[in-house]
């Protein structure tokens, strides 16, 4: 019987970490780089003539104290606040009830249900956008001739996408609808692994489907919650493609969110030292959230 020598068993150990190097090196490329590559930009004076000619001279917080003095500023945080949390509640609210559906049915029918997820997750997101267009142009979307059919004979001519309120209100159901499939499938697969024979024994107890589900799948399932929860704020929070094929932020500012306000900064202003102090902000106001999200899901635990 050979026996390994040492150099052989830790070339072993290290072959896991050399399998996953090039994902970890490319990931840190793309993600990480740019990170700090824009909290230097946020810095500097960093305008049109220093991306052609380079030297850009150091600015301080100057940049920060700009954008943090200006009204526009907080108006579209608060903006972003009340899109990112009306979409999370929705998506959270609808792909719970996905999830819970997809229990109660057979198989075939679920098998369908599925599949229509997937095919609606897997869509690309300039695609389903156009298809929204599609659905709300004013004068052939199927949104206002089907309108004008049931009697809302007001709803004919209607331009969506001229207001403020009804563009906000496409937006959301367009995110949500692509969102929706991600966290209902991840909900299921979750919910099936709790045992069969509990819920058997709070039904013959007496305890309803709103029971059971508070006393039961919950506080069983609050870790995938957490993390789908995570995930959609994330996702709900730095969304920008759809924002800015339907309106680019309009009309009024009514759809600015933070992303796309940093955009705007940078595209019409060509002030890449303002947009980088926007972003900047954007990822320590999502990082603030979700550390205070984690504090208290951590602390109910700990009471559990």
């Amino acid at each position: 019987m050979r026996r390994r020598t040492p150099g052989r068993t830790i070339d072993a150990g290290l072959w896991p970490y050399l399998l996953v190097a090039p994902t970890v090196v490319g990931a840190a490329y793309l993600l990480v780089y740019p990170l700090i590559r824009n909290v230097v930009i946020s810095f500097q004076h960093f305008g049109m003539g220093e991306l052609i000619r380079g030297g850009p001279g150091f600015a301080g917080w100057d940049n920060y104290r700009e954008i943090l003095g200006g009204d526009e500023f907080w108006s579209v945080v608060r903006r972003t606040f009340l899109w990112t949390a009306v979409n999370v509640v929705l998506i959270m609210v609808l792909s719970t009830l996905v999830a819970l559906m997809l229990q109660r049915l057979g198989t075939r029918m679920r098998t369908v249900v599925m599949s229509g997820l997937v095919l609606a997750w897997a869509t690309p997101q300039i695609a389903a956008t156009t298809v929204f267009q599609w659905l709300f142009q004013s004068q052939l979307g199927v949104v206002n001739w089907l309108l004008v059919r049931i009697g809302f004979d007001s709803s004919e001519g209607y331009t969506w996408f001229a207001h403020g309120p009804a563009t906000f209100t496409i937006l959301v159901i367009l995110v949500v609808w692509q969102s929706v499939p991600f966290a209902a499938i991840t909900l299921h697969s979750a919910l099936t692994t709790v045992p069969a024979e509990v819920f058997e024994s709070a039904r013959i107890d007496g305890a309803g489907a709103a029971r059971m589900f508070r006393s039961i799948t919950l506080p069983m399932l609050r870790p995938i919650f957490g993390l789908v929860l995570c995930l959609e704020i994330i996702w709900v929070f730095r969304c920008f493609a759809q924002i800015w094929a339907i309106s680019q932020g309009g009309p009024d500012t009514a759809t600015t969110t933070l992303p796309i306000y940093a955009f705007q900064v940078a595209q019409s202003l060509h002030r890449y030292d303002l947009a980088g102090a926007a972003s900047t902000i954007t990822v320590l106001l999502l990082v603030a959230v979700l550390i205070a999200y984690f504090r208290q899901m951590f602390k109910q635990e700990a009471e559990l």
